[in-house]
């Protein structure tokens, strides 16, 4: 049987429960229609939700219609219980809007229709209460156009020459179709509808059962059957626990087939499913088994969560709508906090709307949420199912910091036999784009290993802004670089340098405070726009007259929570109750009081010991602490943002030498080199350079300047970690490796033809399974290829610890690590960007040496006479003359 599963979307008193009791009602499924007012709607069967009269929870009914087999979930229409509304969406293959006739799209409505649009669910449209007085047709399909989008189509008129004109405007295929033959075919229709050109918009009455049949017949004749796999896939999309308290996790199978006491896994854990049921309402039927583009309610799961992926599915994104309000749960006398937590685990795991928070300084529950008609209802479920009597305190926002500039942030982790240094680059991203996690790094500095455990580190915990200690957001945290060690790395090393690393990063950055903003929509009397408008400005918000109709007046903007949250109460007085406000949350923007709100949260960043910013060092066996101001005058990998803004200089003039490859024999290079290159005394090489960051803590023995003159020098150099630093080489070595290999060697072997050093370029070949050392002679230079198990910091340090007195050694490399180890043996050093600046200088001083002696020199005959013949001449031309 063909099956689809169709979840119901709209703004509250919209008549979405009654719509639904319709369709089942028509379908056959039930036998009597139930109402919101009477209490029995079908759906509506939580008892809290027949005493208010709302959706709270999203519920599954199952109906047949034209052999088609739909699951249809019932979404809360509440704006406090938008999240439950948004975890159902990722299950859809396809909504039904439902718009209240009298009332035309509101504000929570366009809210519903972003949503739809982010997780590209295809959309059909009931327009309800077409019985009401006031309503008209032509009116409200203009309305959804302008509002909503051009592609909304009346489908409740016949197929018509105009009918076609309309679906024609919607989409180039299905123009063609219809220049080319007259006409549109059904699966045309189908196919602009799937890809969202098309929306069919049906007319009716649910509580009067008017164009509910048309709906459904034409989500049967309109809907595309979506195809599944036959590997296995899920997707979590909510939990819940049933009448005995059994935990359950309701799944969408989106590939194969699930049996019951089947393994699931999502990679870290697997447990078996004990029962698999089909529920329609309050009832169930229990099945062995379930095919896909089934939805279902399973038990024996107990680790699941909502947006979690199973077998080949992967993980949602994490929903766009979020708590913005915080109260302070206050418990009864004699209630143990300890003993409470688990209790509101088990009411956060089945409503995601709601965020359960311990403060440990203020030894209080906190609890975050939507709005008070939320609260309401978490206060009598905490009686009806814990019998406990809890009040909450006053509301407060919940506040969010974002960043205004790039920053490198950097945590260093030593104590005595530990070792981890990350890197991170902390980007400010779009409004409402959350946290965004990458890594940039090579696997040559950081293993792939280790770079998967910094992003979990980084997923796993709300890191806290600097300003008020509020949840970070809108930023993209890349890793760009780090260091482990062989022997003395763990996996909590990581964590602890990734947590400093953001804070050190938050510390340096510009910091920006944002609060949650309201989008409105007030409808009240033309003659109170003018208070309106007034009252907007004083809350600190924007807005426009959006239309005027008869005496009425419609104005939209958006505002702060914080100074529109009881505003409703305020029109209602105002307006002696015709005006009406619809609120629904936009998100989050710059603060409209940060230095208020800043002074009032008295956070001090320093003195967070939860969320340090500083490093731990270790000298001489012991750890000591860095302050993060500090921090990147000791790292030991050298800084991101010097890499890049050093070489954009250098990297236009490396290149010259090579684009214009002339090759000069050794004789003419060493005369140019001893008129010019060691001709000037008074300028220091690059090698003789004195070293920063790490390398100016870190000192060099006094040896080390005791000059070697005798010695004969070698260049060692860390061939990877070179390719890497330079941005040329590394954007070759993306595409070609070998490319980029080939190109150093080259630019080093030109090099040792002006600098006269034996050079030794290092690469790794550990990875390679029974792979021996081996050199090879690459024209004037040598290639190492390191052996099996050893890498090329290996190979450096034993020849630098077996040389050191017989050779002077200068390794290149930006490991910081190694160029401490190296410091340590008596070997000079070149960071990858002195490499680099050293190359180009002696380069260009040949070039520019030889270009010199090719011009042209004037010569004249009496230079060339002897003193005797020169005489004569002058003799000569005197006689001439006279």
């Amino acid at each position: 049987m063909k099956k689809l599963v169709i979840g119901l979307c709209a703004h509250v008193d919209a008549g979405k429960t009654t719509l639904s009791e319709s369709m089942l009602y028509l379908s056959g499924a039930i036998r009597k229609m139930g109402r919101v007012d009477n209490k029995d709607a079908h759906l509506d069967n939580f008892e809290l939700e027949r005493a208010r009269g709302i959706t709270i929870f999203s519920k599954q009914a199952m109906l047949e219609v034209a052999h088609t087999q739909i699951t249809l979930l019932d979404t809360p229409g509440h704006v406090d219980f938008s999240l439950e509304m948004e975890r159902t969406l990722q299950v859809l293959d396809y909504a039904v809007l439902v718009i209240n006739g009298a009332d035309g799209v509101q504000g929570h409505t366009k809210t519903l229709w972003h949503l739809l649009d982010i997780y590209q669910t295809p959309v059909f449209l009931f327009i309800n209460k077409m019985d009401q007085v006031g309503t008209d047709r032509e009116k409200l399909i203009n309305e959804l156009k302008s509002q909503l989008s051009d592609g909304c189509i009346d489908f409740g008129q016949p197929e018509s020459a105009d009918f076609y004109d309309q679906l024609a405007m919607c989409d180039e295929m299905l123009l063609d179709a219809y220049v080319d033959t007259g006409h549109i075919e059904l699966p045309l229709i189908r196919e602009g509808i799937r890809k969202r050109k098309v929306y069919p918009c049906f007319f009716g009455s649910a509580l009067k059962l008017e164009g509910v049949e048309e709906l459904l017949q034409g989500i049967v004749d309109y809907a595309h059957l979506p195809a599944y796999p036959e590997s296995f896939g899920a997707k979590v999309f909510k939990i819940g626990r049933d009448e005995q308290g059994n935990r359950l996790t309701y799944l969408k199978i989106t590939g194969g087939r699930l049996k019951v006491r089947e393994s699931l896994s999502n990679g870290v854990w697997e447990e078996k499913v004990n029962q698999i049921r089909i529920y329609s309402g309050k009832k169930f039927e229990a099945v062995n088994e379930v095919e896909a583009g089934s939805v279902c309610a399973v038990t024996g799961l107990t680790l699941t969560k909502p947006g979690e992926g199973l077998g080949t599915e992967t993980a949602a994104h994490a929903p766009l709508l979020e708590p913005v309000l915080a109260y302070q749960m206050i418990l009864p006398e004699g209630c143990d906090p300890r003993v409470m937590m688990p209790k509101l685990r088990q009411l956060e795991e089945e409503d995601p709307g709601l965020q359960v928070v311990w403060d440990e300084e203020l030894r209080e529950i906190q609890v975050q949420m939507m709005g008070e008609v939320q609260l309401e209802i978490l206060q009598s479920l905490i009686r009806s199912r814990f019998g406990l009597e809890v009040s909450f305190g006053s509301g407060r926002i919940v506040y969010k910091e974002t960043i205004g500039n790039a920053v490198e942030g950097v945590g260093h982790f030593e104590p005595l036999r530990h070792y981890a240094e990350v890197h991170l680059l902390m980007e400010p991203g779009e409004r409402g784009s959350g946290l965004q996690f990458g890594a940039q790094c090579s696997e040559d500095s950081l293993s792939k290993s280790w770079q998967r455990l910094v992003l979990s580190h980084l997923e796993e915990k709300v890191h806290k802004g600097v300003l008020t200690g509020s949840p970070i957001t809108d930023l993209k945290i890349t890793l760009v670089s780090g260091r482990a060690h062989t022997k003395h790395t763990d996996g909590g090393d990581f964590r602890e340098a990734t947590y400093r690393a953001v804070r050190q990063g938050l510390m340096e950055a510009e910091s920006i405070l944002l609060e949650p903003y309201y989008a409105f929509q007030l409808e009240l009397p033309e003659k109170m726009v003018g208070r309106a408008m007034n009252d907007v400005e004083k809350m600190h918000g924007t807005c426009q007259l959006a239309r005027i109709e008869g005496e009425r007046a419609t104005l939209t903007g958006s505002a702060p929570v914080a100074t529109m949250r009881n505003y409703q109460q305020e029109v209602m007085a105002y307006s002696k109750g015709l005006g009406r406000l619809f609120c629904s949350l936009k998100g989050y923007e710059p603060c409209h009081n940060p230095d208020e709100v800043i002074a009032m949260a008295g956070y001090d960043p320093e003195r967070d010991v939860d969320n340090p910013a500083d490093s731990v060092f270790c000298t001489q066996g012991s750890g000591y602490l860095v302050p993060w101001y500090q921090v990147k005058e000791y790292m030991h990998v050298e800084s991101y943002f010097a890499k890049e803004s050093e070489f954009i200089d250098a990297e236009s003039h490396l290149q010259i030498p090579y684009a214009e490859e002339r090759w000069i024999d050794p004789e003419e290079i060493d005369r140019i080199l001893n008129q010019t290159y060691y001709a000037n005394q008074g300028k220091k090489s690059l090698w003789q350079k004195r070293k920063k960051a790490a390398e100016s803590y870190y000192r060099p023995p006094a040896d080390l300047n005791k000059p070697k003159e005798s010695q004969e020098e070698y260049l060692l150099v860390d061939g990877y970690n070179i390719i890497f630093d330079w941005p040329e080489l590394k954007e070759l070595a993306q595409d070609n490796m070998d490319g980029a290999r080939i190109r150093l060697l080259d630019i080093l072997s030109n090099y040792q033809g002006i600098r006269r050093c034996r050079i030794i370029v290092v690469f790794d070949a550990y990875r390679v399974q029974g792979h021996p050392e081996e050199a090879i002679d690459y024209h004037n230079i040598l290639m190492v290829y390191t052996k099996e198990a050893q890498t090329a910091d290996q190979y450096i340090e034993r020849f630098a610890y077996d040389h050191q007195k017989k050779y002077k050694i200068t390794v290149a490399t930006s490991d910081g690590l190694q160029q401490i180890i190296i410091r340590g043996a008596g070997c000079a050093l070149l960071s990858a960007r002195d490499l680099k600046e050293e190359v180009i200088m002696a380069n260009k001083q040949v070039i520019e040496a030889y270009q010199a002696q090719q011009t042209p020199t004037r010569h004249y005959l009496k230079d060339a006479l002897s003193a005797e013949s020169e005489q004569q001449m002058k003799e000569f031309l005197k006689r001439e003359k006279d």
